[in-house]
C-alpha cells in the first residue's frame, strides 16, 4: 500500500497550482519555447523536425540513434552529448553528477560502444555553495570509475545570481565500436522480440517525491545506473542484437514510439508484461501519471530476433540492474509506425507522444 503526504503548493511555481500538478497544454504554433519543449514528447519532436534536423542534416544525425556512429582511420567511434538540468540536484539514489555520467555512458552503450572518455562542462550560478559543487564533482568521479570511463576535458562558466538554478552539467562522450557490431534503429525487423531490462518509473518518482515534498509509504530510489555491463555481456555472447534504447525522459512509451516512427514498423507491447513496482504504481496513481511515460536512468529495451530472445533474456537476468528482465512485445510486419499497447483488460490502444511535459526538469 502507498500513501503520501504533500506540502502546500509554492507560490509562483509554474507546475503546481492549489496543490494540483499541472503541465503546459500545447497549441499548434508557438513563438516561444515552453517547458514542454524539453519533455521528449510532441513539442520536442516539433523542435527536432522543424529546426534542428533541417539545419544540421547529415548521415550520422539522420540515423536518429542515441549517438553518432563515426569512422576515423581504422577505428569506429560512437560520439554523444547530453545536458543535465535535473531539479533538485540531489534525490534518493542519485544526483545531477551521477545522472550526467551514467546518462552519457548509457547513450554510448546503446550504440554498441565501449565508453572510454567524457568531457564535462559546468554552468554555475553565482551564490551556489562550493560544498554543493564539491559533492557533485565527487559523485561524478565515483560514477566515472564505476562505468570505467575517464573525464579528460571540460569547461566552467558562471552566470549571475538567479539565472542558473544552482548548476547545470553538460557531458559528451566517446566510445569504441568493435568491427562487426551493427546496432541501430535501421536494423529493427518484423518479428523481433522486445526485451525490457528491468522495472520502470523509479527515477521520475524519486525526483518528484523530493521536489514536491511528498513522503510515500515505501522508499522510492532512482534507478540511476550504468548499462555498460549488460550490453557488454550481450555482445560477448555473440547474440544478434538489432537495436537498443535507454529509457530516459519520456519513459518506455516515448522510446518505443520514437523507434516505431524511425523504422516505420509497428511495435506491439503487452502492459501485463511490463514490470512496475507497487510503490511506483501507487505513486503514479496518486499523482495521476502513467508509469509508461515516467523517466528512467538505468533501464533499456533491446530488439533481438526470436531465436535469440531466450538467450538474451538469460544474459540480462545475470547482468542488468533492476531485473528481472521481461519480454514485453514484438515487432509486427506493418508500416504503420505505431506502438500498440494491449491493456490489462485485453483491448489494444495506440500509444501516443505526450503533448506537454509530464515531469519537467527530470534529467
Amino acid at each position: 500500500m502507498v500513501t503520501a503526504s504533500k506540502t502546500p503548493a509554492r507560490a509562483g511555481d509554474p507546475h503546481v497550482a492549489s496543490g494540483v500538478l499541472e503541465c503546459p497544454v500545447p497549441i499548434l504554433e508557438r513563438s516561444e519555447i515552453t517547458i514542454g519543449h524539453g519533455g521528449g514528447g510532441r513539442l520536442t519532436e516539433e523542435l527536432l523536425d522543424k529546426i534542428f534536423r533541417p539545419a544540421f542534416s547529415n548521415p550520422a544525425l539522420d540515423c536518429r540513434h542515441d549517438g553518432a556512429l563515426l569512422r576515423t582511420g581504422g577505428e569506429r567511434l560512437a560520439f554523444t552529448t547530453d545536458s543535465h538540468v535535473v531539479s533538485p540536484l540531489f534525490f534518493p539514489g542519485g544526483d545531477i553528477g551521477k545522472v550526467a555520467v551514467f546518462g552519457t555512458v548509457n547513450d554510448l552503450a546503446m550504440c554498441g560502444a565501449r565508453p572510454l572518455w567524457l568531457s564535462a562542462a559546468f554552468i554555475l550560478e553565482e551564490g551556489v555553495s562550493i560544498d554543493v559543487l564539491r559533492r557533485v564533482v565527487a559523485s561524478m568521479k565515483s560514477a566515472a570509475e564505476t562505468a570505467g570511463v575517464t573525464i579528460v576535458t571540460g569547461d566552467t562558466k558562471v552566470v549571475e545570481r538567479g539565472k542558473g538554478d544552482g548548476l547545470y552539467v553538460t557531458t559528451a562522450g566517446v566510445g569504441l565500436v568493435d568491427e562487426g557490431v551493427s546496432i541501430g534503429p535501421a536494423r529493427i525487423e518484423a518479428g523481433d522480440v522486445v526485451i525490457l531490462s528491468g522495472d520502470i518509473g523509479r527515477h521520475g518518482m524519486a525526483v518528484m517525491a523530493v521536489r514536491e515534498g511528498m513522503a510515500f509509504e515505501g522508499a522510492i530510489e532512482s534507478d540511476c545506473a550504468p548499462l555498460v555491463e549488460p550490453v557488454a555481456a550481450l555482445l560477448a555472447e555473440y547474440l544478434e542484437v538489432h537495436c537498443m534504447r535507454d529509457l530516459t525522459r519520456g519513459g518506455l512509451a516515448t522510446a518505443l514510439i520514437e523507434l516505431a516512427e524511425t523504422r516505420g514498423l509497428e511495435i506491439a507491447v503487452d502492459e501485463r508484461s511490463i514490470p512496475v513496482t507497487e510503490e511506483v504504481r501507487g505513486a503514479c496513481e496518486i499523482l495521476g501519471l502513467d508509469p509508461l511515460y515516467v523517466a528512467n536512468e538505468g533501464r533499456f529495451i533491446c530488439f533481438v530476433p526470436e531465436p535469440s530472445a531466450l538467450a538474451a533474456l538469460a544474459v540480462l537476468a545475470r547482468s542488468a540492474p533492476g531485473g528481472p528482465p521481461a519480454i514485453i512485445g514484438r515487432v509486427r510486419d506493418s508500416s504503420s509506425g505505431e506502438v500498440m499497447l494491449r491493456r490489462q483488460v485485453g483491448a489494444e490502444r495506440i500509444l501516443s507522444r505526450l503533448s506537454g511535459e509530464q515531469l519537467p526538469r527530470i534529467c
